[in-house]
Parts: structure tokens; C-alpha cells; sequence
């Protein structure tokens, strides 16, 4: 089971290390990333294997959201079902 994580706001120090940190207490395992800094926004896209998670899907989506508002920024978490759904033809 995975998740798509995305992450957009302004760009400041320490954005990677607090969504991973965040991955690493729920057990939510990043197996791929990308970033990019365009002039002083950030974007960043994970791919996270949610399979040993040690919560709900609920719960931890909520916290990534609240951890989002606290660095004023947005941070989503959709679950690969939904991802799917969404771009097939």
C-alpha cells in the first residue's frame, strides 16, 4: 500500500527533514522523492509505502495537514486507491 505526499509553499530550511521526520515516527516508509525550487517556492512530491504503518490513514493524514499549517504551507497525503481512481481513463 502507498501514498502520494505533496508538499508546496514557500521554501525555508528544514521543510524535507520535518515531513520526513514525521514519516519516520508514523513508520511510513519514502521510497522516492522529487523537489524543486522555483525562485522561492518549494514543491516536493514523496511516494511512501504505507503497508507498516503504526496509525490510521486518517490519523496521519491529519497530522501531515496540521504539520503543513504550522509551517504555512500545504501538505497533502492521498492514498494510492484514490490517486489511481483519479487518472485512469
Amino acid at each position: 500500500m502507498r501514498a502520494v505526499i505533496t508538499v508546496v509553499g514557500k521554501d525555508s530550511v528544514g521543510i524535507l527533514a520535518k515531513v520526513s521526520l514525521k514519516c519516520a515516527e508514523s513508520n511510513v516508509n519514502i521510497n522516492e522523492v522529487t523537489q524543486s525550487v522555483l525562485e522561492d517556492m518549494f514543491c516536493m512530491i514523496m511516494l511512501a509505502d504505507i503497508s507498516k504503518m503504526n496509525k490510521s490513514f486518517g490519523d496521519f493524514s491529519g497530522e501531515m495537514e496540521k504539520l503543513g499549517q504550522e509551517m504555512g504551507m500545504s501538505v497533502h497525503v492521498m492514498h494510492e486507491t484514490i490517486f489511481n481512481s483519479m487518472h485512469r481513463i
